[in-house]
């Protein structure tokens, strides 16, 4: 991920993957495009750098949860576009549960009246 500042978060290891498999959930698209998803749906607290988002496109080549292809981009070059196979959706159903149920139970404890400590 990018550099910190006051109006971005680092993100936790194992988050841009299943940020990247919702992304394609939408359709194919290629690496900028889906870098640029990500930026502009969280408001721009999250920016996915070069260095960080293609190993993870790699990666998730090498699961068998995406499936590349060479196409046009919009501004007409010929640029890899991803898609979502079948096991990249069940991948992308049981960790967006697991994180929601993560995400949860992170809300529970940082929103809890403070307990006095035994």
């Amino acid at each position: 991920m990018s550099r910190q500042t006051p109006s971005r978060v680092e993100l936790l290891q194992g988050t841009l993957d299943l940020l990247i498999l919702r992304t394609l959930l939408a359709g194919p698209a290629h690496g900028h495009a889906i870098a640029k998803h990500i930026q502009r749906t969280s408001e721009d607290l999250l920016q996915v750098e070069t260095g960080s988002l293609y190993p993870a496109l790699h990666r998730l080549e090498a699961k068998g949860w995406l499936l590349p292809s060479w196409d046009l981009s919009e501004k007409g070059k010929r640029a890899r576009f991803y898609r979502l196979t079948p096991l990249g959706r069940k991948h992308l159903a049981a960790e967006r549960s697991k994180w929601e149920a993560f995400s949860r139970a992170l809300g529970l404890i940082l929103n809890s009246i403070d307990e006095v400590m035994p």
